[in-house]
């Protein structure tokens, strides 16, 4: 006499095998795993160029920290209190543990843990930083397709020369011009300072347009140029426009839904491509505008040679800009299904 044995099965429909199994054969999954993957060592190497560009910088730490008139054996002690008496290598490791398990280190000048600080400082600069990617996109896409509506008509030729005029200016001087204008002149708008959130709306709002401003003008001159004449080549070369406007679409449904679309890529592209000068452009703006971020923080760490200080803002920086290009790629497989299965 036999007895049936119920197999049991391999995975479960509710179950996280069956979530594994159906992201193992997801496309876009394995895109994302695969760019995750070459992710970290990315990260791995920023963090170790940093390092080793903050070593060769001249001068020495401990007595910086003591101050010139500071004894050798303080000088000493202060070394060790940093761990400036062990190798190189070695302090990277511990540096690098460190920072895997969410402990960053400890600022050598104010003694403070460097987590401690970002998390007062990284809000500000994530909020600058976000108001002007969405205000340069925000801007750049409606001013690009009223160019490209008509190509070398008025509103087509004033577009084109403010942005090339404004393009020209230095962020840190379009700042100043800024603060000039608004705050000097005109005196509606704050010069320096920043008001949080949680304090009072009204005057977040108005302490950040100026420095937003001030980032987001040049991106979005240099998104509306960009798109601008990438939708006139579609418009004007692309067959599938053609087979568009034969099949009786109008002007604004061939720009918007056929040669747009196409054009998305290119600008997906050079944004994600900018996402990097962006968060980097807040080191100075920061700093004109007196904004306690993190570009400011990173400033005031490598002046007075806060390694750690330094490490770890540059991480963030790095880690932000790989995570943008990251988002782009999966937009890139939802927009074109055939990027998922192919090897681009």
């Amino acid at each position: 006499m036999t007895t049936a044995v119920a197999s049991r099965p391999e995975t479960d429909p509710g179950g996280r095998s069956s979530f594994l199994a159906r992201a193992r054969t997801s496309p876009l999954a394995r895109l994302v795993v695969r760019r995750v993957l070459i992710a970290i060592p990315l990260l791995v190497a920023v963090s170790i160029l940093v390092f080793a560009l903050l070593e060769a910088m001249p001068g020495d730490p401990a007595r910086q920290q003591a101050g010139m008139d500071a004894s050798e054996a303080e000088v000493e002690a202060i070394r060790q209190t940093m761990g400036l008496d062990r190798p190189a290598p070695e302090r990277y490791l511990s540096w690098l543990g460190g920072a895997l398990t969410g402990d960053l280190g400890r600022s050598s000048v104010s003694n403070r843990a460097v987590v401690d600080l970002l998390g007062e400082r990284l809000p500000v600069t994530l909020e600058i930083v976000g108001l002007a990617f969405v205000l340069s996109i925000a801007v750049a896409l409606p001013v690009a397709l009223l160019a490209a509506r008509r190509p070398g008509g008025f509103f087509d030729r004033l577009i084109m020369v403010m942005a090339m005029t404004l393009l020209a200016i230095p962020n840190y001087v379009l700042a100043i011009l800024l603060v000039l204008v608004f705050a000097v002149l005109l005196r509606q708008l704050p010069a320096i300072g920043f008001v949080p959130l949680a304090e009072d709306l009204a005057g977040n709002l108005r302490s950040v347009i100026l420095p937003t401003l001030a980032l987001a003008v040049p991106l979005m001159c240099f998104y509306a140029r960009f798109l601008r004449g990438d939708l006139v080549e579609q418009i004007n070369s692309a067959d599938y426009v053609d087979t568009a406007r034969a099949k009786g679409a109008g002007p604004w449904r061939v720009l918007w839904q056929h040669a747009f679309r196409n054009s998305s890529f290119g600008l997906l592209t050079i944004v994600g491509l900018n996402i990097g000068t962006l968060v980097g452009g807040t080191v100075i703006i920061e700093q004109i505008f007196a904004m306690p971020g993190m570009g400011q923080l990173m400033l005031e760490g490598a002046l007075s040679r806060d390694v750690a200080v330094v490490q770890a803002c540059v991480f963030i920086f790095a880690a932000v800009a790989i995570f943008a290009n990251l988002i782009v790629d999966v937009m890139y497989a939802v927009l074109d299904p055939r990027i998922r299965y192919g090897s681009h």
